[in-house]
């Protein structure tokens, strides 16, 4: 289980469950925190789930900033949701309090907890099995950024700092290279050259933030298809979950995350750069379902911008597997010498058949102008 049951117990004690705890069992496969599914019987066969998480505090360094953005926008999406009509108990992440009306537990070993409830009748995916699966979450992303459009977005907690400021990026990824603490940086100066000949792109949605050109907005920042919750007999996308990262930022952000991951035609971490492109067809399918995920609220800047976004994305991540390579792979998990390379290699190379392609990526935007 990772833990002892008595440890959890201790921890789940402090809040607001119904019934008596039946099972604990691990959940999920995530990397950042540690997950548990939490059974409870409530009498008559009748039975209700929650999911206990551990947050990282090593990456997370503020808790109350982080559950004041979680609680502050799930509070504002089941009103959203309530007033359109739907259900909002499986259609957004639903805090539990505790008993003395707190929204996380500090354990005795110094780590720190909260509690969902569980979403029933519907799973989540790592990888995209089927387009329609794609297209899905691509609604389900857009349609969260339609209903947080009038969040105030500057009133939320930046829970990892700078995170995808790329002109922050761009400059540690160049400290990175100045200090080449492992003496790594003479195998790899093509890989920095290509980084360093795209600086003023690492300019150009910070830039357009800084000025008011495109708005700020809420974002969820981990947009990956497995952040998404689908309905087990409909296959629509119903939740968004893991909303750690949701901080003010850039809807160009999302978009761009879900195509660096979801469009590649390999695996990240694939050596022969031959299998890497972005599928058109795919950053068609998101473009659609992402567009009308977002019902109206995006500006045409933003939907013009959108190839910048996917391009700059994963411009950024390309440069942080490289500058966490050069560093002696400290951040980033590792299972071969040269991982974080090839992940970095994968990226780029994603990059340069994004700006191969970047006349049809415009034309597909445009058509929804």
């Amino acid at each position: 289980m990772g833990r002892e049951k008595s440890e959890l117990l201790q921890i789940l004690g402090a809040f607001e469950t119904e019934g008596e705890i039946e099972s604990i069992e691990v959940h999920g496969n995530g990397h950042i925190n540690d997950t548990y599914l939490v059974t409870c019987r409530r009498g008559q066969g009748d039975t209700c789930k929650y999911i206990l998480q551990r947050m990282n505090h090593e990456i997370f360094k503020d808790p109350d900033g982080l559950m004041e953005n979680v609680v502050g926008v799930t509070s504002f999406l089941r009103k959203k949701i309530e007033e359109a009509g739907g259900d909002p108990e499986r259609e957004t992440l639903n805090v539990i309090c505790l008993r003395d009306g707190g929204y996380y537990q500090k354990a005795e070993d110094g780590t720190f907890w909260r509690m969902y409830r569980f979403v029933e009748d519907a799973d989540s995916f790592d990888m995209v099995e089927k387009p329609e699966d794609f297209y899905e979450s691509a609604v389900a992303f857009g349609h969260f950024q339609k209903l947080l459009a009038d969040y105030p977005a500057d009133s939320l907690h930046e829970t990892i700092p700078n995170f995808h400021n790329t002109v922050d990026r761009l400059k540690n990824f160049k400290k990175a290279v100045e200090a080449d603490s492992m003496g790594r940086a003479a195998e790899v100066q093509e890989e920095i050259r290509f980084v360093l000949e795209r600086e003023a792109d690492c300019h150009v949605l910070c830039d357009m933030l800084e000025t008011g050109e495109i708005p700020l907005r809420v974002t969820h920042n981990d947009t990956k298809l497995n952040n998404i919750m689908l309905d087990r007999n409909t296959g629509k996308g119903i939740c968004v979950i893991d909303l750690d990262t949701v901080m003010p930022g850039s809807a160009l952000y999302d978009f761009g995350d879900s195509i660096r991951f979801g469009a590649n035609t390999g695996e990240e971490d694939e050596k022969d750069l031959s299998k890497i492109s972005c599928d058109l067809e795919l950053f068609a399918l998101y473009t659609k379902g992402f567009i009308e995920g977002c019902g109206g609220s995006l500006t045409e800047k933003e939907i013009r911008m959108l190839p910048m976004g996917a391009k700059l994305m994963t411009l950024e991540c390309g440069m942080r597997f490289l500058a966490d390579y050069l560093e002696g792979d400290h951040y980033f998990k590792i299972d071969r010498p040269e991982h974080n390379l090839d992940r970095c290699r994968t990226q780029l190379r994603m990059v340069k058949d994004m700006e191969d392609k970047w006349e049809q990526m415009q034309a597909i935007v445009e058509k929804y102008l």
